[in-house]
């Protein structure tokens, strides 16, 4: 029996596209603030585990960028919503703004580097990797503007969707075995 595993992109790609859906939808202002607690049990578990267990999976397969980018923005995930909590629950103390502006600008850094890989993989990825390094940068201006912080929420809707659509277009393109939706196959 040959040891062979299924695809892993689409659950990190659904964990990180819905976690960042529901997240952006409190940031843009759809519904109050209040509500990231919604938020938080996705980010542990479905933005965070799921799709940390997808990069180690890609490790499996031998897939450098797959396992770089599942890993990372798994761990990323599960240490937003450990952080939210820790505040929420007063066990931490909150982080200053400039300590947030930061941690959002490493991470649009990492993203944008990460970007680069998606030249050689298909348009799907580079649209889900531009749009979330943008939104790092805009999250991190928001820090200090709540006009652009919103401007982030709805940037971040666009991100979650691109995501979203590359996991559907994977999995229905596996499942009947012919391109249903296009992932824009780079040549």
């Amino acid at each position: 029996m040959a040891d062979e595993i299924a695809n892993p992109a689409p659950l990190g790609l659904a964990g990180f596209g819905l976690t960042t859906l529901v997240l952006n939808i409190v940031n843009a202002g759809f519904i109050p603030k209040e509500s990231i607690g919604m938020v938080l049990p996705l980010g542990l578990f479905y933005g965070g585990l799921a799709q940390f267990m997808a990069g180690m999976w890609e490790f499996k397969k031998g897939n450098t960028f797959g396992a770089t980018a599942f890993g990372s923005f798994g761990a990323f995930w599960m240490s937003f919503a450990t952080m939210e909590i820790l505040v929420g629950t007063g066990a931490l103390q909150p982080v200053p703004s400039g300590g947030i502006a930061v941690f959002l600008v490493a991470w649009g850094i990492f993203t944008g580097f990460m970007s680069v890989g998606t030249l050689k993989i298909n348009r799907a990825l580079q649209v889900v990797f531009i749009t979330l390094t943008i939104l790092f940068f805009l999250l991190a201006i928001g820090v200090y503007s709540p006009a652009v912080h919103r401007v982030a929420g709805f940037e971040g809707i666009l991100c979650a969707l691109s995501a979203l659509y590359t996991c559907a277009a994977i999995v229905i393109n596996t499942t009947w075995k012919r391109e249903v939706l296009p992932l824009g196959e780079v040549k």
